[in-house]
């Protein structure tokens, strides 16, 4: 299972918000480019990235924090939040991430979708599906819409998405573990990558996680607030030693 530790990025610093509240906050670095460091320093071959003030504009607002970012390790970077174009994708993607992750757009228009595989390739691009209640949130988190997860998943799968980043924004920052249950469902349904993002708070959480074979788990305010070791989940996790 791939591990891939988070950093969101608000102001050009390193945060993390309770449920998705942009209003409930907590600033871990003002320089999120020595926090990716740090991640790759222990044993990371992966990093997360989400740009939280874009997510809430539409558009990208710490693209200098980002190549900052990129140009610091050498690790492959994901990144989210305000890409909505496919003038952003390509923005992003010659900053040199490896791939980007949309949410938003995919529910409002799965052709951009396909039209974003067809340039770029299916490697390139990764689908967010954040979800409460197995409903899809939007915008940032601020709106759900009357989309089912599991439909939209269905539906990126045979547009010809290979990897979804799935989130229980419920649990999102609330170190309560991740939702197993809606996670194992969109792993079942879909049969493409999915990777679990929300909650996670422990060794023993990955551990469920790897028993319902998602492909990768996001982890953020665990690793900031030190509930488990990174390099420990790594050897435990992505290594199976």
């Amino acid at each position: 299972m791939q591990l891939y530790p988070a950093i969101d990025i608000k102001n050009g610093q390193c945060v993390r918000l309770r449920q998705g509240q942009f209003h409930d906050v907590e600033i871990y670095s003002q320089t999120p480019s020595k926090v990716a460091k740090q991640w790759e320093a222990m044993g990371a071959t992966y990093i997360h990235l989400v740009d939280l003030d874009g997510a809430l504009a539409g558009r990208s607002v710490n693209e200098d924090t980002i190549k900052e970012i990129v140009n610091e390790v050498s690790v492959p970077i994901q990144v989210g939040g305000g890409i909505r174009t496919i003038n952003d994708i390509e923005s992003k993607l010659n900053l040199g991430v490896a791939r980007v992750i949309i949410g938003t757009k995919a529910v409002e228009n799965p052709a951009f979708i396909k039209e974003a595989i067809s340039n770029f390739g299916a490697d390139r691009i990764v689908i967010g599906i954040d979800a409460k209640d197995g409903m899809v949130a939007i915008e940032g988190w601020e709106k759900v819409s009357n989309y089912n997860a599991v439909t939209l998943g269905l539906q990126m799968k045979e547009i010809g998405v290979k990897t979804i980043i799935y989130t229980d924004i419920s649990k999102d920052g609330m170190l309560q573990g991740p939702n197993i249950e809606h996670t194992r469902v969109m792993v079942d349904a879909t049969g493409v990558d999915i990777i679990a993002s929300g909650g996670i708070s422990s060794l023993k959480d990955l551990e469920k996680l790897t028993d319902i074979n998602v492909q990768g788990t996001i982890i953020g305010k665990a690793l900031y607030e030190k509930r488990f070791d990174l390099k420990d989940a790594i050897e435990l996790f992505e290594k199976g030693e």
